[in-house]
Formats: C-alpha cells, sequence, structure tokens
C-alpha cells in the first residue's frame, strides 16, 4: 500500500467510524452548496453540539469537510474538491442514502 493510499484509508476509517460523522455528511452532502452551522448541523441531527464539535473538527481536519467563517460565525461545508468525497457522494446518490 502506497503512502498515499494508506493516507486515504485512515481518512475514510477516521470519517466513517461513527454515526455522528455519517449523519453530518448526509446533511451537507444534501445541500452541498450551503455552508451550515454547528447550531443549523444540530437541528437537523439528534447529535448534541459537543458531538457536532468534535465530529466537525475530525471531518475538517482530514479533508472532508470545509470550515468558512463569516461574520464570526464558523461554517462548513462538504468538500467536493476532495477526490475521494466527491466519489462517497456520488455512491451515496446511487443508493439513495442522500
Amino acid at each position: 500500500m502506497t503512502l498515499d493510499a494508506e493516507k486515504t484509508a485512515e481518512d475514510i476509517e477516521k470519517a466513517l467510524t461513527s454515526l455522528g460523522k455519517l449523519r453530518i455528511l448526509r446533511i451537507l452532502m444534501k445541500m452541498p452548496d450551503h455552508a451550515f452551522t454547528r447550531y443549523e448541523i444540530g437541528k437537523k441531527t439528534p447529535l448534541n453540539q459537543t458531538d457536532i464539535k468534535n465530529n466537525v473538527k475530525t471531518l475538517v481536519e482530514i479533508g472532508w469537510v470545509k470550515e468558512l467563517t463569516t461574520q464570526h460565525l464558523q461554517k462548513y461545508s462538504i468538500n467536493l474538491d476532495n477526490e475521494v468525497v466527491s466519489q462517497l457522494c456520488d455512491f451515496f446518490k446511487r443508493i439513495r442514502y442522500v
């Protein structure tokens, strides 16, 4: 396994190892042109704010989610520039998860 393949595998394992991260990814993939605050994510999921904060942090660290700051608010959107995320989004659409 090459270094890039190992990193990709690690990122996939980090991103898909919890129900919370899957729920966040699903919301962001459903509306890829929208940037969500953690509050908005909380309104759309049964997750508490601590879980949202921790899960979003991981997704940002691996580059699957973009973090934007507007008017002193942190907002998050799906990073479709990431090839793995783009392919995963296509897969989720095909199986009607998104």
